[in-house]
């Protein structure tokens, strides 16, 4: 059987002109009263222009505390370095950059950007001990060795 004027969606019995499409399987339009309300959206998607957006809760900043830990782990290798008779000239490089880095360090746990102003005090310590402290030892032992010979 074929139907010249199907139903909505080319589906179901024919339809007579000017009535209204078939439901289908909807459950028909309750009173009001019945069932639960209908809700809108119940925060606008954005603020209307001219208000200001109310203000948000945001992460707390985490501490940066890698310049302290570098001066540290500088300052380390650098006297390590400096105590080696072969590798004393990295030990000064080393210390040197344990000293800026444990300085910069410092500033920011100062400023309380970050939270280990110890381990950047020692950075800066050896690596003040890795650049003049152990160099000028070295030399003063080399010296006193070259003088009684």
């Amino acid at each position: 059987m074929s139907y010249s004027n199907p139903g909505p969606g080319g589906y179901g019995p024919p339809q007579q002109p000017g009535q209204p499409p078939a439901e289908g399987y909807a459950y028909p339009q309750s009173a009001p009263g019945y069932g639960y309300p209908s809700q809108g959206p119940s925060y606008p998607a954005a603020p209307p222009v001219g208000y200001p957006q109310a203000p948000g809760y945001a992460m707390p900043m985490q501490p940066s505390n890698g310049m302290g830990t570098t001066g540290l782990v500088l300052g380390i290798i650098g006297v390590v370095c400096s105590l080696t008779f072969f590798l004393w000239f990295f030990g000064v490089i080393l210390g040197i950059l344990g000293i800026i880095f444990g300085a910069v360090g410092r500033g920011k746990a100062t400023r309380g950007e970050a939270t280990n102003k110890g381990a950047a005090t020692a950075g800066l310590v050896l690596g003040i001990t890795a650049t003049v402290i152990l160099p000028l030892l070295g030399f003063l032992a080399f010296a006193s060795l070259m003088s009684v010979a």
